[in-house]
């Protein structure tokens, strides 16, 4: 008798299936959200609009939470967040690298306030986000604060330390919420006016952009 062979299990599909799965599962959730509230959407709403039984919704992402924070993630760190990290981390210019710097809090803040509906009824959780997504921006802002300091265009009487701790104070959401959401300004004039701001206070005046 011919020995039979096993069928090589295909993980690849698998697991494309199952990503499919969770981003039909967020549209579906995002559209429950919006027009609900985000306490009244439930996981069975939820479900039923992503066609999907409720155990599977749960699976996925574990709690309403666990949607909430994938949706913003979604939407601050996409694939236009991944293209400009890129870009600027190809430059070793000073001046160029905080101006990315402020490009990328800029591109986060906007996508974030986009999903403001989405966050309606969702503010003890929200917080929770943005305190996390602050300790990882400070840890990978590590990197600008290095090009600064190898290339011997820190401020004097500024220390590592005290440069990363001043460029993560200056790109918070509390600031961008303050200028861009309270007083109004655009976007344009806040990411502007944070780039002149990093270089006046991480490299002194007089610097100017490269051309």
């Amino acid at each position: 008798m011919a020995k039979r062979v096993k069928r090589k299990y295909d993980t690849t599909s698998r697991r494309q299936q199952a990503d499919q799965t969770r981003d039909r599962i967020l549209e579906a959730a995002r559209r429950v959200i919006s027009q609900n509230g985000f306490a009244d959407a439930t996981f069975e709403a939820i479900a039923a609009e992503a066609g999907v039984a409720a155990p599977t919704v749960y699976a996925a992402y574990g709690s309403k939470s666990g949607i909430l924070q994938a949706l913003m993630t979604r939407a601050a760190f996409n694939t236009t967040y991944e293209n400009v990290v890129r870009e600027a981390l190809e430059s070793d210019d000073p001046v160029t690298r905080l101006r990315f710097a402020a490009r990328i809090a800029r591109g986060i803040f906007d996508s974030l306030r986009s999903e403001a509906e989405v966050l309606r009824g969702a503010t003890a959780i929200a917080p929770d986000f943005i305190r996390e997504r602050e300790r990882i921006r400070y840890e990978r802002q590590e990197g600008v604060v290095q090009v600064l300091d190898q290339k011997g265009a820190l401020r004097t009487g500024l220390t590592v330390s005290m440069a990363r701790d001043i460029l993560w104070t200056l790109t918070s959401y509390d600031i961008y919420r303050r200028l861009v959401v309270e007083r109004r300004w655009t976007a344009d004039q806040y990411e502007r006016w944070l780039g002149d701001t990093l270089i006046a206070t991480l490299m002194g005046p007089g610097k100017k952009d490269a051309c």
